[in-house]
């Protein structure tokens, strides 16, 4: 297939999805604030495209609530990813076209797995995976303690994997 930018209405017939990977430990509740319509500029792994940076609130139960930038490029190379995004929402079930609507994702909620990467002698949480809405676990405080309070921040954009 060739590599191709995506466009913000675009519909995907196939998407190549990869599997849902459970971790228990680490796996929180979320709500999806907002998101920023931009443009990644290109990088040595990923060409310039269309770039979503969502703005994701995490409840850790008695430790508070986090809120992680995370950035979907909208690229061939990155299908699997939007696709998970967008089922782990429920704004797509499994084996259905994947159809980016934005305008719906404010507000979804859903589960994701966070970790912690260093850069540059700092810490970072991150995304690792959305968690598919049929694997969900219960929504209980037990379930959300390792969550940190802390505000994260996206690393500057030359930083990034692509």
């Amino acid at each position: 297939m060739e590599e191709r930018e995506y466009g913000w209405d675009e519909t995907i017939e196939n998407p190549d999805e990869g599997d849902f990977v459970i971790f228990p430990e680490g796996v929180y509740p979320f709500v999806v604030k907002h998101f920023e319509r931009g443009r990644h500029t290109g990088s040595d792994k990923l060409p310039p495209c269309n770039m979503a940076t969502v703005h994701i609130e995490f409840d850790g139960g008695q430790l508070g609530t986090t809120t992680v930038k995370h950035k979907l490029f909208l690229h061939s190379k990155t299908t699997g990813l939007l696709a998970q995004f967008f089922r782990g929402i429920g704004l797509r079930k499994k084996g259905d076209p994947l159809k980016f609507n934005w305008n719906a994702v404010p507000g979804c909620r859903g589960f994701a797995k966070l970790g912690v990467r260093k850069y540059k002698g700092n810490d970072f949480q991150d995304i690792k995976s959305f968690v598919d809405p049929e694997n969900q676990p219960a929504e209980t405080p037990a379930a959300w303690q390792q969550s940190s309070r802390q505000q994260t921040q996206a690393p500057a954009e030359d930083a990034l994997p692509f």
